[in-house]
């Protein structure tokens, strides 16, 4: 079954967005490397691969139901943010937006009756749940340690290691 030309636009669309969600990730990365948080670093890098892999996922799913891949631009994001805990909150506003994007492709696949869409994206809807979860879990670890960054060097240490 091929795709509709409108789940096509759309898949295309979370495409784009799964790279900015690596760049994202990948900006904050660097901002914590600078600020000598190795560790937030580390998380965050780990999850600049996560977000790519997760735009190569859909890349490869296009043509295999006869949709056609239109890669566009990633938009430049944030390179600095007022805190630390800023940055992590930031990072867990994203995830509830990539939550509703997923969430719409979904809908869309519903109301289109594509059946192998729908099926592809269960393990997308699956893996917001776990991402929206780790970065909440994280900003209240980061708000109850405060300014004491070192303790949540350590927290996350056991995270990433």
């Amino acid at each position: 079954m091929a795709l509709s030309k409108t789940m096509n636009a759309k898949l295309n669309e979370q495409i784009t967005s799964e790279f900015y969600s690596s760049q994202v990730y990948l900006a904050m990365a660097c901002m914590f490397e600078e600020m000598g948080l190795k560790m937030l670093a580390k998380l965050y890098r780990k999850q600049t691969e996560e977000e790519r892999e997760h735009a190569l996922k859909i890349l490869d799913f296009i043509p295999s139901v006869e949709g056609k891949v239109k890669l566009q631009a990633i938009p430049e994001p944030p390179a600095q943010y007022p805190s630390v805990l800023a940055a992590i909150e930031a990072a867990l506003e994203h995830e509830r937006t990539v939550t509703k994007q997923i969430n719409e492709l979904v809908a869309l696949a519903d109301a289109e009756k594509d059946y192998a869409t729908r099926s592809f994206l269960n393990w997308y809807v699956d893996e917001q749940v776990e991402e929206v979860q780790s970065q909440a879990q994280l900003a209240q670890i980061a708000k109850m340690v405060g300014n004491n960054l070192v303790q949540l060097e350590a927290y996350v240490a056991h995270l990433v290691n």
